[in-house]
């Protein structure tokens, strides 16, 4: 069985910045891609950012040049540093790993997520 936790989430002012972060455990053989998803109130969830285990990235454009996403693969944890948050950034943020277990099976596996709240 595979967790991912994340922390860091919470309220801060228009311009501020927080650093999310999501640690996997449990049964992992490895992790291929790790990623951060967002939700807001009626809306549906979309994919904020996204690093695979070669390094590679992809964001959202609303976050480009703001948001960066790093991992250590050492301690299968996620980062992802916040800069200039604006109030539309407001959501909850889910973690997401595609890992492989140590019973070499496919999984993707979700956070219960964290509370982002920017006030204007």
């Amino acid at each position: 069985q595979v967790q991912l936790v994340e922390s860091g989430g919470g309220l801060v002012q228009a311009g501020g910045s927080l650093r999310l972060s999501c640690a996997a455990s449990g049964s992992i053989f490895s992790i291929n891609a790790m990623g951060w998803y967002r939700q807001a109130p009626g809306e549906q969830r979309e994919l904020v950012a996204r690093i695979t285990a070669g390094g590679s990235t992809n964001y959202a454009d609303s976050v480009k040049g703001r948001f960066t996403i790093s991992r250590d693969s050492a301690k299968n944890t996620a980062y992802l540093q916040m800069t200039s948050l604006k109030p539309e950034d407001t959501a909850v943020y889910y973690c997401n790993a595609d890992f492989l277990t140590t019973g070499r099976s496919y999984q993707v596996g979700w956070g219960r997520g964290t509370q982002v709240t920017v006030s204007s």
